[in-house]
């Protein structure tokens, strides 16, 4: 199982940026803790972070065919990004859209997730734990996918089978 961590703007600052809000933790840290949290689950993380939407929907795009679902933080673009929805409506794969702060405790522009739309689900204000949250629950979900398709696959070859008879 392979899911991408993509990360949005600012996330770079971690651990300068307003740690009051973030926290001390920085980016290079929390992919360090995520990353030894996947390899006890046996799911193999690529990581991505970029300041540009364009380049965040590239990577979105990038995705299809190569990962099994996403792991997003889209951070001050989910606020105002109807071309990051899009690509991640596009892409039809397993997303969790993960918040550190708290959005629903912060200003009123900040409490609306226009992203959060194309996400099977949402985290949000758990901290740097979040991303955890997130990585067990998308897990999860592709683990349930896998299996109704292996079990579409296995009744449709029966099916066949039968229709051979």
């Amino acid at each position: 199982m392979k899911i991408a961590v993509i990360q949005g703007p600012n996330l770079n600052m971690l651990g300068i940026r307003e740690q009051h809000i973030y926290g001390p933790m920085t980016l290079e840290q929390l992919h360090t803790q995520l990353q030894a949290s996947a390899k006890e689950n046996n799911v193999e993380l690529e990581f991505f972070q970029s300041n540009l939407e364009g380049e965040l929907v590239d990577k979105i795009q990038e995705c299809l065919g190569t990962v099994n679902g996403i792991l997003i933080n889209p951070a001050a673009y989910s606020h105002t990004s109807i071309a990051i929805k899009d690509a991640l409506g596009a892409v039809n794969l397993p997303v969790v859209e993960v918040h550190i702060s708290n959005i629903y405790k912060r200003e009123e522009f900040r409490q609306k997730s226009i992203t959060a739309s194309a996400s099977t689900g949402v985290i949000t204000g758990f901290g740097p734990f979040g991303y955890h949250l997130g990585l067990l629950s998308l897990s999860q979900i592709i683990s349930e996918v896998q299996a109704n398709q292996e079990a579409n696959k296995k009744a449709n070859e029966k099916l066949e089978k039968e229709q051979k008879s």
